[in-house]
């Protein structure tokens, strides 16, 4: 945090008080950061916030536009370069990648900042209406781009499946990132490698790709759960039993039972054989 202070600290008042309202949006959400806070931490005040933008609400506005507009810009030219070099139907893990390589490109020096990918994670995760319908105002187009890019990729599975599944998707990988820095989620996906960013993306892909590809609901599938179902009742139960041993006991003057240790556990315990 101190060389974030320091670099707001040699910039303008316009640029402080993006950077801190960035800042601010990645580390507590749209709706819990405040004007006060936003100028506190860019040591502007709320005249600047008028002067230069107006309300909160243009403020970050232009933080995101100033984010999601490249990135964005970057991610449909990516796209339309691998369909004319590989044809219109794209392999999911490929289009997934269209998505993956540009946010990566822009999370490293020179061409970006470490903290851009904590920065998308939160835009993504944000339950704010306000993020959601800027989201939904300004990059609609690109969202159905993608879309049909993954609906010719897997042309298996109706759209409104397919719809549910991306939504899971992205959702899962927003949390991730929104949650650790790019240094820790390398460290976590290069598991004591060394891996160039390739690797590196094709892990994340083999992570997050089998929510778009893997069958819902098999038969097989709803068999496993069944059987931990059928098992939930006399599990429920034992615990009942065993937190009214403990009350019991409790109540006579022993000892309270550790949790999860049955009576007769801790009769046993208490022999020798």
């Amino acid at each position: 945090m101190n060389s974030q202070h320091a670099s707001i600290g040699h910039a303008s008042t316009r640029e402080r008080l993006l950077q801190a309202a960035e800042w601010l949006f990645i580390e507590r959400g749209y709706e819990a950061m405040s004007l006060r806070q936003i100028t506190r931490r860019a040591d502007a005040n709320l005249a600047a916030v008028n002067y230069h933008f107006g309300s909160k609400e243009l403020l970050v506005h232009e933080m995101l536009a100033k984010r999601l507009d490249r990135l964005n810009r970057e991610r449909l030219q990516l796209l339309a370069c691998c369909e004319q070099q590989e044809g219109q139907r794209l392999e999911a893990e490929a289009v997934l990648s269209v998505l993956f390589v540009p946010a990566l490109r822009l999370s490293r020096p020179p061409a970006g900042d470490p903290v851009f990918m904590r920065l998308l994670g939160r835009v993504y995760s944000d339950p704010s209406p306000f993020i959601r319908d800027y989201l939904q105002q300004h990059y609609r187009p690109i969202y159905e781009r993608f879309f049909e890019a993954f609906s010719r990729a897997l042309p298996e599975w109706p759209r409104n499946e397919l719809s549910m599944r991306l939504r899971f998707c992205l959702q899962s990988l927003s949390g991730l990132l929104a949650g650790e820095n790019m240094d820790e989620l390398i460290a976590a996906l290069s598991v004591g490698e060394v891996i160039d960013d390739a690797t590196l993306l094709a892990r994340l892909n083999a992570l997050i790709g089998p929510m778009l590809t893997a069958p819902l609901g098999t038969p097989e599938q709803v068999s496993v759960v069944q059987r931990v179902v059928g098992q939930a009742n006399t599990a429920a139960q034992a615990v009942d039993v065993a937190e009214r041993a403990a009350a019991a006991q409790l109540i006579g003057g022993g000892k309270r039972l550790a949790p999860g240790i049955e009576p007769w556990s801790a009769e046993i315990q208490g022999k020798s054989f």
